[in-house]
């Protein structure tokens, strides 16, 4: 039995334990159905407020996302419009650059143009006039080499080479020699030799020459190369340090009517030439050999050291030759003297032996004079030794 005590009257009353159960149980349910109002109506409240605190915080934020966005958008817009400007000056400014490079290269064309047409009219004018010239030269040599007999064909030639150098001597080979070659000792000869020298008197340049022509109707035509042999021949007699061929012969040979042939991949320093090139040709060597005169001096000296320091090599090994000589005669002479003092030394000590055995001889001899007595002496002989007495007594 349960005891249950009425609020309102105080009064004490007995149940039993199912009715106190069901009792304890409609309290309890009311209870927690009155707890349960409570707690749900404040978790709604609570709900409610957390909602609209939410909602308002997703919406600032959304807000600011929103204002972000567009002002992102309007930067994008206004970079897009700065790129659109930037673009459309870049294109304008293309353009007219390009348009001043068509313009530029269009009048380097033009101007190319009108250089390679005068280009082209100043080399048609002047192969005009070198073609003028070399007709007109060799109609002068037809007509100069058809009124000249084969001896004087060749004589003339070197007579023309001999003017032509006279008529530039004065002025521009004041200090050099040009003359005939007339030493054939060696067999050959050629025609004229140029040589040039510095302030000094030291020779820079040396040329030799040969001038070979011939008649338009001689049957067995000669070449250059016939020559060129014998020309190398006498350059290197004539101690001369190039050479060169002044030619009429090939007179159709486009290789030779060019100007100066360089002919050294046969011969060293070799040079075919038409009469027309004989003062250029001596021009150009000289003029190309002045440059190496201070080089000529300085060989010079070093080639007078080389005598020197020769002359004085020669010297010293004359020098060590003669005392070589001397020392040789002066140690034979020093032997034979120490080989005859040898032998004089053993004279000397057989002397000295003899001389010893002398002494030694002389000594006992003195010894046994310093022993002899006359008691010795007639010791073996009464007669002698009866006389002694004699004469003691007496």
């Amino acid at each position: 039995m349960n005891e249950i005590k009425c609020p309102h009257c105080g009064k004490t009353f007995e149940i039993d334990e199912a009715s106190y159960a069901a009792i304890l149980k409609q309290v309890r349910d009311d209870e927690f159905n009155k707890e349960l109002a409570s707690r749900e109506s404040a978790f709604n409240t609570e709900k409610a407020n957390a909602v609209t605190i939410a909602l308002a915080e997703a919406e600032k934020k959304f807000s600011e996302q929103i204002n972000a966005k567009e002002r992102e958008i309007l930067e994008l817009r206004t970079k897009e419009k700065a790129n659109e400007t930037e673009k459309q000056l870049a294109l304008e400014k293309a353009m007219n650059e390009s348009k001043l490079t068509i313009e530029r290269l269009k009048n380097e064309i033009e101007q190319k143009e009108n250089e390679h047409k005068f280009t082209e009219a100043s080399l048609k004018e002047q192969h005009e006039k070198e073609l003028k010239t070399k007709d007109e030269m060799i109609e002068y040599y037809k007509d100069f080499k058809a009124r000249q007999s084969t001896k004087m064909v060749g004589e003339s030639l070197e007579q023309h080479c001999l003017d032509e150098f006279n008529k530039a001597r004065a002025g521009a080979f004041q200090s050099a020699y040009f003359g005939k070659d007339n030493d054939a000792s060696s067999g050959s000869k050629g025609d004229f030799i140029f040589r040039d020298f510095s302030s000094d008197g030291t020779e820079y340049i040396s040329i030799m020459f040969e001038m070979k022509n011939e008649a338009d109707e001689t049957k067995t035509k000669h070449k250059n190369e016939d020559f060129l042999k014998e020309l190398d021949k006498d350059r290197k007699e004539k101690n001369c340090e190039y050479a060169v061929l002044v030619s009429m012969l090939e007179a159709d040979s486009e290789y030779y009517n060019s100007g100066i042939v360089d002919v050294s991949h046969i011969y060293p320093k070799m040079y075919v030439i038409r009469p027309q090139f004989f003062i250029p040709m001596i021009t150009l060597l000289r003029n190309a050999a002045r440059n190496t005169i201070d080089y000529k001096h300085q060989l010079e000296v070093m080639r007078n050291q080389d005598i020197d320091i020769t002359n004085f090599e020669s010297n010293i090994e004359a020098f060590k030759d003669g005392f070589s000589r001397n020392y040789d005669l002066a140690k034979r002479q020093f032997e034979t003297a120490i080989a005859e003092i040898d032998k004089s030394i053993d004279h000397l000590k057989k002397i000295k032996e003899s001389l010893t055995k002398s002494e030694n001889n002389l000594r006992l001899a003195n010894d046994k004079a310093q022993d002899l007595s006359v008691k010795k002496l007639t010791k073996n002989s009464p007669t002698l030794a009866a006389k002694f007495a004699e004469l003691n007594k007496e």
